[in-house]
């Protein structure tokens, strides 16, 4: 057996393990089941690569997103290490050939995910490998108290019953107390050795600022910062419109999220790691299993969904131990949005066996049959034709295919977009030479923003409705767009496959699931409840906020977050002393009250509190500008 301290000189060139890496290594490597609750940026994959290459034999890898698994396998090639990811939408030659290299052909590392792991042709093949380690990362998954519940997670437990001799370890960043007996009970793991780091970051200053003029403080944070930035935003528009903001600023940036090609991505995500891109803004679908050490601000532009995806988010920045500010924007505003897109979309039991009734009926299946019958499905028409709104029907369609109700087809995702490629003064005369499909174009323009600036889905079924056509000319009318070059896009007239799973029973299909899904939106609403919490927080340090809700005590304060520094200043800053300071200030010239928070370092709220008096006082007088000054 070569020693774990030889492979991380040798292979990693580490001179020393960080934290509780030896000793959850060494546990593993005397055969004990491990839960390893471990800080983003902490150093988890070691955990399992370096056991692994200490022992003859593969390393069996259960990992969520394909991303992440090819990012890892890719980082093992790199340093001469045979490892290998099945991933979706090979064929069963691929798949057969791959299966077989891992039991003759001398790989280390096999990635699947849980999804992959339920075929039978896998789990056959899993039994004859010589399996050293198994490994189940982001193991918070298999918890439905957890942020990213996915029931595909709970079938991990078969390689307990594939391979009883072989040690497991289960790995998160991101796991509560209740979470991580899920994990132990779930996986079935044996008396483990429950490791936990800390999740105190020293080096990170969390900041929350309430704002309605957002792009300002952006810009201004990312101005004062070297180094690499990440800019989370919630929705894809939402991260080509900042995008565009910052690069008319002059900033070196580019946008990034689910609906790039694969190239895309790639081309994007090495600009960024290269340097060549200072700044990326991106949808939470970013910075997984990416390791870059001189991210010097994490700036998330919407809220979060939860202190979970929050606290992951923010722990991408600063892992070289520098020091890194985290700056979460926010205002009330913010509080309703995020409130439709996390709570109101996540659908209650009846809208389900509704929608269920729906589904059957618009298929025609009868009582007690539809088992294994799969349809195609023109989405937007059967919301039109349902009166169903598509944000909760598509979340609705994705929870029945996680509790096997039914399974829904690669193609879910792919939904038709339109850009315009001509300038408004084309388009313009364009019209007025092609009069018979100006109300179309003009239907168009109506109904959707950002046209001209970004790819943007449409509704086939809505166009009808608003232009009065049928589906037929609708589509007509978007082909001769296309021809001529007035337009990109992308149409799918189908836009998912639906295999039915269970005969047809109506209500009894899904009372058995009713319970969970229930519990599933209280822990939805719960979570999100934390969050705002979180940002209305006044009182306690943000570091010792986040690791009570992980179940960790923090011994002393940050001293630097925003509560910590305005609990400093206001000792020594009452109402009396901010107006004094404020005069002193306004002696040398005007100011806005932006620029005197920023001086002061305090809330702008106080600072306008303290103005309003001086006006009234009259010892002030506003500017055109709004800028005070002595009177």
């Amino acid at each position: 057996m070569k020693k774990p301290q030889n492979i991380l000189n040798e292979v990693w060139g580490h001179q020393a393990f960080r934290g509780s890496q030896e000793n959850i290594i060494n546990t593993l490597l005397r055969g004990k089941d491990v839960l390893a609750l471990m800080p983003t940026g902490g150093g988890k994959s070691l955990c399992y690569q370096i056991p692994a290459l200490c022992n003859e034999g593969i390393c069996i890898v259960v990992s969520p997103l394909v991303a992440l698994i090819q990012n890892q396998v890719a980082s093992l090639k790199d340093k001469g290490i045979k490892a290998i990811a099945i991933a979706g939408g090979i064929s069963f030659e691929e798949l057969t050939q791959s299966l077989d290299n891992c039991i003759y052909g001398g790989y280390k590392f096999l990635y699947v995910s849980p999804e992959r792991l339920q075929q039978s042709i896998v789990q056959e093949r899993m039994a004859q490998m010589n399996v050293n380690l198994i490994a189940i990362d982001e193991a918070h998954c298999i918890s439905q108290w957890g942020n990213d519940f996915r029931p595909a997670y709970l079938k991990c437990s078969i390689l307990k019953e594939l391979l009883p001799k072989t040690p497991m370890i289960a790995l998160t960043a991101t796991a509560t107390t209740k979470v991580s007996h899920d994990i132990v009970k779930n996986l079935s793991l044996d008396n483990p050795l429950i490791s936990r780091n800390s999740f105190l970051r020293k080096n990170l200053s969390f900041q929350v600022k309430k704002t309605q003029d957002k792009q300002y403080y952006l810009f201004n944070i990312l101005q004062s910062v070297d180094g690499s930035s990440i800019v989370y935003v919630g929705t894809r528009k939402k991260s080509e419109a900042i995008s565009r903001f910052l690069k008319k600023k002059k900033m070196s940036v580019d946008f990034f999220h689910g609906g790039l090609s694969v190239n895309e991505k790639k081309t994007k995500l090495d600009k960024w790691l290269s340097e060549e891109i200072r700044i990326i803004v991106a949808t939470s679908a970013f910075g997984m299993g990416i390791d870059k050490a001189n991210v010097r601000s994490v700036v998330h532009y919407q809220m979060p969904e939860s202190l979970e995806n929050y606290f992951q988010e923010a722990g991408r920045a600063g892992r070289d131990g520098k020091p890194a500010s985290i700056l979460l924007l926010t205002n009330k505003d913010d509080t309703v949005e995020a409130k439709k897109q996390y709570i109101d979309r996540f659908p209650n039991t009846a809208f389900l066996k509704q929608l269920y009734k729906n589904l059957n009926n618009h298929f025609q299946i009868a009582y007690g049959e539809g088992s294994n019958l799969t349809f195609d499905l023109n989405f937007s028409a059967f919301c039109s034709k349902y009166e169903l709104n598509p944000h909760l029907t598509h979340t609705s369609l994705k929870l029945l295919d996680q509790h096997s109700v039914l399974a829904l087809s690669e193609a879910f995702r792919r939904q038709s977009s339109l850009k315009f490629l001509a300038k408004k003064e084309r388009l313009f005369d364009y019209m007025q030479q092609n009069t018979s499909i100006q109300v179309f174009i003009q239907s168009l323009l109506r109904t959707y923003g950002g046209l001209f600036d970004f790819d943007t889905y449409i509704d086939l079924g809505l166009l009808q409705k608003k232009t009065a056509l049928t589906e037929k000319e609708v589509l007509e009318a978007l082909q001769k767009l296309k021809t001529e070059g007035i337009i990109a896009s992308t149409i799918n007239k189908t836009d998912l496959g639906i295999t039915f799973l269970v005969p047809r029973e109506d209500e009894k299909t899904l009372n058995p699931i009713s319970h969970k899904i229930k519990i599933l939106r209280e822990q939805k609403v719960e979570r999100f409840q934390k969050m705002l919490a979180y940002i209305e927080n006044q009182s306690m340090c943000r570091s010792s906020f986040l690791l009570k809700y992980f179940g960790e005590e923090n011994d002393s304060d940050c001293g630097f977050c925003d509560i910590c520094i305005a609990n400093n200043e206001n000792q020594h800053l009452d109402s009396t002393n901010i107006k004094n300071t404020l005069l002193k200030l306004l002696k040398k010239e005007a100011k806005n009250s932006r620029e005197l928070a920023s001086l002061l370092k305090i809330d702008e709220n106080q600072v306008l509190t303290a103005l309003k008096e001086l006006l009234e006082d009259e010892l002030l007088t506003l500017t055109k500008t709004n800028a005070y000054k002595i009177k």
